[in-house]
């Protein structure tokens, strides 16, 4: 089938976006709209004391200035964290966080006051004009000065958010003195920034006339901005409408509300106006919610056959100056699938979010996923040089066997299914491992230090429940409403591609609406490579539907019964005759006011599906480098990703989503690195002269292959690929950094691994240190 299940389809949307024609937040025009700019903090932790804002109010074209009393006297509430879970996390310390501070600032760019008025450039100059008075007050910016540190909160006065805590703490530290072998390692995972092509942005109208509030924002979940602009503003969500419309990039980060939107909202409700902001480059990296952040010490047990025989895991996780709406996600994540794709007996892992007064954390692509692959990666690999293996052979002794599937781990997770030495071999052979030490030997000719790298990654996809629905119209034309939302996946494509595959209707003739509450009664966005599993799911429910209601249509009209129709490419038949009634016939007659009440009228079906536990997508990644020891700079020479996502829907497509994601786990293990003065909290990297991504020409040639194994646990037999590339790319990628470095006796380097870093490290190992 052309456009059906597994084809190369070109995705719907590209023609309109590439020629401009995409409508993003920016592009919303709204009659006579208000501007809105703020006022960040320009300190990390203090108190206000004073805070005149006359001079504002008085400039030209201002209509509002807005501050946290305002706030708080109109009694609007705040964000909070509502992915701590009971059973999951313990400890919480979840205060409501208010979009504008009041009495005190917690982190460098928090929202101290907001200006509205006619133009852009009134509302940035009367900016200028508030003045603030601030006493300073003490200040922690990592984890390590938090935890011995003046409390960021009050209520928290060890600055810890809550606790992760998973395994059996007893057997496994019972384990370790029984080892013949146990390797140790600190890491950091750094903190880094998404930086989305579109900045964040939200334009808010509201009506008098029906009291309804109209939010355009820049969101991969806008049924989650409507509950907690509802929540905070007091209304009913019936009152809220909101609409995601072309997202240029969220990678987590837009999966959930900002003290902007909540501020926004307000202004335009309490000046019955419609209400305009959108971030500048530097208010994005000031205000955005960062990733990672994490600082992890692992042990990993082995007996004297090389079997690994325990794991123990201790790691804080910053989490900046509250918790966002997804903060107890990372922790949870990286915790609960530290063993990795290996069989370990007895397992503990212990996380400790942390308090510090620094911007908040939040999901970023793999949202612990990559934090505990890199660790497991690492600890593999030194492990083996530990105990002189070979570290392709000890990941094989160790690697659970598809015979084994499902298998319960040690943690909390069951994993479905997967063959993990399939996806090894295919991967070592397209990167020609074998040949490796012959390159390496031919680069040192030259001065230059090669080397080769290996991860294999496994994360968990699918989140909570979903519903989607299918609608005919008279014409045979086909409507999709879906709660997930796309902003760069290709949902249009993939699931014009499933129905067309399924009720045998032109592809062409299927459209897909989502992102608007007014439109899509419900729905949880794409967060946690979510969409074709649960999003998918809930499709195949509602075709299912379809075909159930169309087979009670056909018979009507062939005069026999619904038991007697069978579906078949697109056609209801009668079985063992040549009658037939091809589906968008039926739909045309589904509509006839001389139908029979009991058939209902139109031809459509909703569904949704609920995901028992997850999936677990796996792969394995191999990188090549080489390194010029006289500067530390390192070039990839190439990659190789072979992944096993269950079902393809789309090839094009998905490579297109590893090879983005291996683009970011890149950016993480040479460049990029969200730094904050430790004494003033200051950020140090508050723009791209500062803050480094990889550019085109940082990308080695990608080498894609999938080697799947389709899951049982949903209809399609899909695992999710919008995040497995960067949880296997950074480890990969420090994998062949450190064996390149290693012949010089280099056995650590922190992450980023920038020129710098590896050339200090190249400079100590030659001084003996």
């Amino acid at each position: 089938m052309q456009f059906g299940i597994g084809q190369a389809v070109a995705r719907k949307e590209d023609r309109r976006l590439i020629t401009g024609k995409g409508r993003y937040v920016d592009d919303v025009q709204e009659a006579g709209a208000l501007h809105g700019a703020f006022l960040r903090s320009p300190v990390a932790s203090a108190r206000i004391a004073r805070i005149d804002v006359s001079a504002a109010a008085e400039s030209r074209g201002v209509r509002a200035v807005l501050t946290g009393t305002d706030y708080a006297a109109d009694g609007i509430g705040g964000i909070h964290c509502h992915t701590i879970i009971p059973g999951m996390h313990r400890d919480a310390v979840n205060p409501h966080y208010a979009a504008l501070a009041n009495d005190r600032v917690r982190y460098a760019g928090a929202l101290v006051a907001l200006v509205v008025a006619e133009t852009r450039a009134a509302a940035l100059d009367a900016v200028e004009r508030i003045e603030v008075e601030y006493e300073d007050l003490p200040l922690a910016v990592t984890t390590d000065a938090a935890l011995d540190g003046a409390a960021v909160w009050d209520e928290a006065p060890n600055n810890v958010a809550f606790v992760v805590e998973y395994g059996d703490k007893s057997a496994t530290d019972a384990a370790f003195p029984n080892a013949a072998h146990v390797t140790r390692l600190a890491v950091d995972n750094n903190r880094v920034s998404a930086n989305p092509l579109e900045t964040r942005g939200t334009v808010a109208r509201f009506d008098p006339w029906d009291g309804r509030l109209t939010v355009h924002v820049s969101s991969q979940n806008p049924h989650g901005v409507r509950a907690d602009i509802a929540h905070a503003l007091g209304l009913p969500e019936t009152a809220v409408r909101v609409i995601s419309p072309d997202v240029g990039g969220g990678f987590g980060m837009k999966g959930g509300i900002f003290p902007e939107d909540i501020a926004i909202a307000w202004a335009a409700k309490r000046l019955e106006a419609a209400v305009r902001w959108q971030a500048t480059r530097s208010e994005s990296l000031l205000g955005d919610y960062h990733g990672r952040d994490q600082q992890v010490t692992g042990e990993i047990a082995f007996d004297g056959d090389g079997r690994i025989t325990a794991l123990r895991i201790d790691c804080l996780y910053n989490t900046g100056a509250f918790l966002t709406g997804s903060a107890g996600v990372p922790p949870m994540f990286a915790s609960a699938l530290a063993t990795g794709v290996y069989r370990v007996p007895v397992a503990h892992t212990l996380a400790r979010a942390i308090y510090t007064n620094t911007s908040p954390t939040q999901p970023y692509r793999g949202a612990g996923r990559p934090e505990a692959s890199y660790l497991i990666e690492r600890m593999i690999d030194q492990a083996a040089r530990e105990m002189g293996k070979d570290r392709i052979e000890l990941r094989r002794q160790n690697m659970l066997t598809a015979e084994e599937m499902p298998h319960q781990t040690a943690l909390i997770y069951k994993l479905d299914a997967g063959d993990y030495d399939r996806v090894l071999s295919k991967a070592l052979e397209l990167a020609d491992w074998d040949g490796a030490k012959a390159r390496k030997a031919q680069a040192s000719e030259t001065g230059k230090l090669r080397g080769i790298g290996v991860a294999i990654h496994m994360e968990n996809a699918g989140l909570a429940n979903e519903q989607a629905e299918i609608r005919f119209d008279p014409s045979g034309g086909v409507t999709l409403l879906a709660g997930t939302h796309n902003h760069g996946q290709g949902h249009a494509t993939v699931y014009a591609q499933m129905v067309s595959d399924w009720l045998g209707v032109p592809f062409e003739s299927i459209r897909l609406l989502q992102g608007d509450t007014d439109v899509v009664s419900f729905g949880r966005g794409t967060v946690a490579s979510r969409s074709m599993i649960n999003g998918g799911g809930a499709l195949r429910v509602a075709a299912d539907k379809v075909i159930e209601k169309g087979r009670a249509i056909a018979a009507h009209f062939m005069e026999t019964s619904a038991e007697d129709v069978v579906f078949e490419t697109g056609k209801f038949v009668v079985e063992g005759t040549d009658k037939a009634m091809p589906i968008q016939q039926v739909a045309a007659m589904s509509y006839l006011p001389i139908l029979p009440p009991e058939l209902g009228l139109g031809l459509m079906g909703q569904g949704d599906f609920l995901l028992q536990g997850f999936t677990f997508p796996n792969g394995c990644q191999v990188a090549e480098v080489e390194i010029d020891p006289e500067t530390g700079t390192t070039e990839i020479l190439n990659m190789v990703s072979v992944d096993d996502v269950g079902t393809v829907i789309n090839p094009t497509l998905l490579e297109g989503q590893m090879v983005g994601g291996m683009t970011q786990g890149i950016g993480q293990a040479l460049m990029e690195d969200f730094v904050y003065d430790p004494e003033s909290g200051q950020p140090m990297t508050g723009s791209f002269m500062d803050y480094c991504m990889p550019r085109a020409t940082d990308m080695p040639p990608v080498t894609f292959r999938t080697a799947s194994t389709p899951t049982p646990t949903n209809p399609l037999g899909v695992k999710g690929a919008g995040e497995a590339g960067t949880v296997g790319a950074t480890p990969a990628v420090i994998s062949a950094v450190l064996d390149a470095l290693g012949p010089l006796g280099v056995e650590d380097i922190q992450i980023p691994a920038t020129p710098w870093r590896i050339w200090k490290a190249i400079e100590a190992a030659k001084a003996g240190g």
